[in-house]
C-alpha cells in the first residue's frame, strides 16, 4: 500500500496550490472528498454483497445437510414403524388365538343404545351451543312443573 506521510502530503498540497491556484483549490478539494467518500461507500457495498453471498452459500450448504439428515431420520422412522407394525400384528394374532371376547349382556346393549348416537336426546341437546339456545329462547336449565306454574302465575299477577 502507498505510504503517505506528513511530508509527502504537504508536498502534494503545495504542488496542487501552485498548479490549480488558490481560487479553485477549495472546490477541487471538496470534489476530491466527495469522490473519496463515494469510493469508500462503493467498497463497503461490495464487501457487504460478498459477505451476503457467502452467507447464502453457507445457508444452502446447511439446508442441504439438514434435508439429508431429515431424510435419514424419516427413513429410519419408517423402518422402525414397519418393524413395530409387524411385531404388533404378530402379537395381535397370538392374543386373538388365546382369548375370546365375552358376549354383552342385554342391559349393556340397552344402556349403550340409549345414550349413544346422533338421535339420543342428551347428545342432541348438548350439541347446540349456548349462544344459540339464548338467542332462540330455548331453555338451558331443567325446571319442574311446579316451578314453571309459579313463574307463570307470578308474571300473570303483575
Amino acid at each position: 500500500m502507498i505510504d503517505l506521510g506528513v511530508s509527502k502530503l504537504a508536498l502534494i498540497a503545495v504542488v496542487a496550490l501552485i498548479v490549480v491556484g488558490p481560487e479553485r483549490l477549495p472546490k477541487i478539494a471538496r470534489m476530491a472528498g466527495n469522490l473519496f467518500g463515494r469510493a469508500q461507500r462503493y467498497m463497503a457495498d461490495v464487501k457487504s454483497e460478498v459477505s451476503r453471498q457467502m452467507d447464502v452459500e453457507e445457508f444452502k450448504k446447511l439446508r442441504e445437510e439438514s434435508v439429508s439428515a431429515f431424510k435419514d431420520v424419516e427413513s429410519s422412522l419408517q423402518s422402525t414403524v414397519q418393524e413395530a407394525g409387524a411385531n404388533l400384528s404378530d402379537q395381535a394374532d397370538i392374543f386373538e388365538n388365546n382369548f375370546t371376547r365375552a358376549p354383552l349382556d342385554e342391559k349393556e346393549v340397552l344402556s349403550k343404545s340409549i345414550r349413544q348416537g346422533r338421535k339420543s336426546w342428551g347428545v342432541r341437546r348438548a350439541a347446540r351451543p349456548v349462544w344459540f339456545k339464548h338467542s332462540t329462547g330455548m331453555r338451558t336449565r331443567v325446571q319442574s312443573g311446579a316451578a314453571r306454574m309459579k313463574r307463570f302465575h307470578h308474571s300473570a299477577n303483575k
